[in-house]
């Protein structure tokens, strides 16, 4: 099926933030008031409140671009490229901040069809091509304006939309068996063990670096990744270390004839992957334990790797990471990503049981991780899913 092509531009408005004299400094920031948006409140391309900065009214009434209207599409231009979310909160306004672009719908245009289309992996591979190629990945707001949208009639838009939505929710519910199965093996750890942060079980304390090996990955650069083919590595990034679970939908890979002298920084099944940077998000931490049978695959930088020292530790320091101990003790630097540092990493104090108490938790976890490794191919099932059918959407076959 053959749709007109448009530039972004010409059906939609797009609008920076205020980048004037008068934008918001840090001790204008208040408790309540009018909601300022950064890039850390786009998660998994979705609005995340978890963490809420607000302005004036007075000092929004005097700024000038960058004011949110409801249903307004937010996309990110600075650190996690194209990261695209719809503003539709309990909020009636908001304000964004320099690093991201409104994207203001006109009237031919669905906004539910445009996010979903800014979403799809075909134009994320675009925003990385795109990549002006500085320290920090961006996007420029000519780039977007002279991307490229398949347009159908309205109602056409609506359709497909709504074919996404309910598969979209599909995907999300298999997200969310998951977190409740992490959510049951926390209560377990906190039975057998305690709460990490008061120990009302009066376990001897000592730095994880006592009970595994903890390194951050090595820096590959980005210029020098290949295609995938047989002569190729996967790397994993802090984009594919999700909430339990791994995304492969936008993945690096590095020439096998280049991996002399790093060597050291290949990941075991049973490694725990921990994302540094903007670690905490709306579905929890971005940690994972790798699973068994997977492709070869190298740590990037950014990305921590916690070996442990043996094998039965594995479960028990993945919910060391997850505890609200590990959140205590980490403040993450608000450069430009929240982020964690090696040190504090390799300071973090765990409990140190008795190992007949760790074993006990390891066969507990056993007998779920059956259930829920079902459940992660499911989800990697049900993403792989819609890719396919947001492929086909865009090219007319559905």
């Amino acid at each position: 099926m053959s749709w007109p092509v448009v530039k972004l531009s010409d059906v939609a408005e797009l609008i920076n933030g205020d980048r004037s004299s008068n934008y918001p400094s840090g001790e204008e920031i208040v408790e309540e008031g009018i909601l300022f948006l950064s890039t850390k409140n786009i998660v998994e391309n979705k609005i995340d409140l978890s963490q809420k900065n607000f302005i004036t009214k007075e000092k929004f009434n005097s700024l000038g671009r960058g004011k949110l209207l409801k249903n307004d599409l937010i996309i990110t231009l600075r650190g996690t490229l194209g990261s695209c979310c719809i503003f539709n909160t309990e909020f009636d306004t908001g304000f964004i901040n320099a690093q991201m672009m409104i994207i203001r719908c006109k009237d031919e245009v669905f906004n539910r069809y445009l996010h979903y289309y800014l979403t799809s992996l075909r134009v994320n591979c675009e925003f990385q091509r795109a990549n002006t190629g500085s320290a920090v990945p961006q996007l420029t707001g000519r780039q977007l304006a002279e991307l490229e949208i398949p347009l159908p009639l309205l109602d056409e838009q609506k359709r497909i939309a709504a074919i996404l939505d309910k598969a979209d929710a599909i995907r999300r519910k298999r997200q969310q068996a998951i977190q409740l199965a992490d959510d049951f093996l926390r209560s377990v750890f906190l039975d057998i063990f305690g709460d990490p942060v008061t120990n009302p079980k009066g376990f001897k304390k000592a730095a994880i670096t006592e009970l595994s090996d903890v390194i951050t990955g090595y820096a590959f650069k980005s210029a020098e990744y290949v295609q995938d083919s047989e002569n190729s590595v996967r790397l994993c990034r802090g984009a594919n270390t999700l909430t339990g679970y791994f995304e492969w939908k936008d993945t690096a890979y590095w020439d096998r004839g280049k991996l002399k002298g790093i060597e050291n920084y290949i990941i075991n099944s049973g490694d725990v992957i921990l994302a540094m940077d903007r670690p905490w998000i709306s579905s929890g931490l971005k940690v994972c334990i790798f699973p068994e049978n997977q492709r070869t695959t190298y740590l990037v930088q950014r990305v921590a790797r916690i070996r442990p020292k043996q094998t039965i530790y594995t479960d028990y320091l993945y919910s060391c990471i997850l505890s609200s101990a590990f959140e205590k003790h980490c403040c993450p630097t608000e450069t430009t990503v929240p982020h964690i540092s090696p040190v504090e990493l390799k300071n973090f104090e765990v409990l140190v049981p008795d190992k007949k108490l760790v074993q006990k938790y390891h066969d507990v976890v056993f007998k779920v991780r059956s259930s829920m490794l079902a459940m992660e191919k499911s989800l990697l099932e049900a993403n792989s899913a819609f890719n396919s059918l947001s492929q086909k959407a865009f090219a007319g076959e559905i």
